[in-house]
């Protein structure tokens, strides 16, 4: 099967964007020339701002009446309590409790937004499809284009470009218009650093973002910069750190998982949940430093002495921290944070530390 183009692709590549297939899709991991690089890329981030497409996404709207109590048998988190504006992580999830996707959900006032996974963005449709009643409407937005402008003078520069924005706080949304084209915009992110999501009409967002790199403070950054700002976020990655057979007390993400929603149930994965939540996870999420340079990647068996007890499942080099990082599953007994284990890595055993997450603090914009 082909991959699919995002609006931006003329775009990308006359900046030097290096494409590579991803979910689908011929993304940039990372821009050639001067200011090019993930390294070069992930520290403007840190310091400045940057702009990434991840209009691969998938954007969603279920309407209906009653759509939002429908959608919460589908997921552990509340939705009927959302306040309109307000956005919330959470998941959808197989009757044993396994991850089939993660995804924000906002209450957008006329209709419930979705933002899922790009790689199983048609998978969550049906499965959304399937279990919703014919009463709700399901709406998939294929001709808006996403843009994620990510940094510490993320919001200096919206507020600049589009009055009002910098009003937004972390995990909140409202309707914008600029020069007369309409965008709706959510203040979140997925670095650790403050910043927005921006979704616009695909053919717009080539003026949208010329407009946001011709300010000095913004440049492009690929998927290089994603994962491994990610990675020191210690934001899990869908199909890496969370799958079908993963649950997401195992991932550390019971704060998923609302508090009176998990005594109530009535949710789909609810008693498979409660079961970990009570009996405990045979495996847990942790987050590990390594010594040295060498990075330890996905698949990497870790080892407490001679004792197998967990696999990586996203691992890299960390430019904010100067050392390798991972994230994998290991058993509870060894995931204490200062434990100490060792990474299989190109036949050597590499010293690694349990670490508490975020390896880099987040910087979310929560209002002054």
């Amino acid at each position: 099967m082909p991959l699919a183009q995002l609006p931006l692709d003329a775009w990308h590549r006359a900046r030097g964007g290096r494409m590579v297939p991803f979910a689908g899709y011929e993304m940039p991991i990372q821009y050639t020339g001067e200011h090019g690089g993930i390294v070069a890329e992930h520290e403007w981030t840190r310091t400045n701002a940057s702009l990434f497409d991840v209009s691969h996404m998938g954007q969603l709207a279920l309407s209906g009446e009653g759509a939002a109590a429908e959608l919460e048998k589908l997921v552990p988190g509340a939705v009927t309590s959302l306040k309109e504006g307000r956005m919330r992580y959470s998941m959808l999830l197989t009757e044993a409790g396994g991850v089939i996707d993660d995804l924000m959900i906002t209450n957008a006032g006329p209709h419930i937004a979705l933002v899922v996974n790009g790689a199983t963005k048609w998978d969550d449709i049906a499965h959304l499809r399937e279990h919703l009643p014919d009463t709700i409407t399901l709406n998939h937005f294929d001709d808006q284009a996403l843009l994620a402008l990510q940094g510490p003078k993320a919001g200096e520069v919206l507020e600049a470009l589009i009055p009002g924005t910098g009003e937004l706080t972390f995990m909140r949304a409202a309707y914008f218009n600029w020069d007369g084209i309409p965008l709706w915009v959510s203040r979140a992110g997925y670095t650790g650093e403050d910043g927005f999501e921006i979704s616009v009409h695909a053919d717009k967002v080539e003026q949208l973002a010329q407009a946001l790199v011709a300010d000095e403070r913004v440049r492009p950054a690929g998927l290089g910069a994603r994962d491994s700002l990610r990675l020191e976020a210690g934001l899990p990655l869908y199909g890496h750190d969370l799958t079908t057979d993963i649950d997401p007390v195992s991932a550390g993400l019971t704060f998923a998982l609302s508090k009176k929603r998990r005594d109530v149930g009535g949710w789909m994965g609810h008693q498979a949940c409660l079961t970990r939540l009570t009996e405990g996870s045979p495996t847990v999420r942790v987050g590990m430093a390594l010594e040295g340079r060498m990075p330890a990647r996905e698949g990497a068996k870790i080892f407490s002495g001679d004792t197998e007890v967990g696999i990586v499942t996203s691992g890299g080099f960390s430019p904010s921290l100067g050392h390798p990082i991972a994230m994998g599953y290991i058993q509870p007994a060894h995931a204490a944070d200062g434990a100490q284990l060792e990474i299989e890595v190109r036949s050597k055993r590499l010293p690694a530390t349990v670490s508490p997450m975020p390896f880099v603090p987040h910087r979310y914009f929560r209002g002054s």
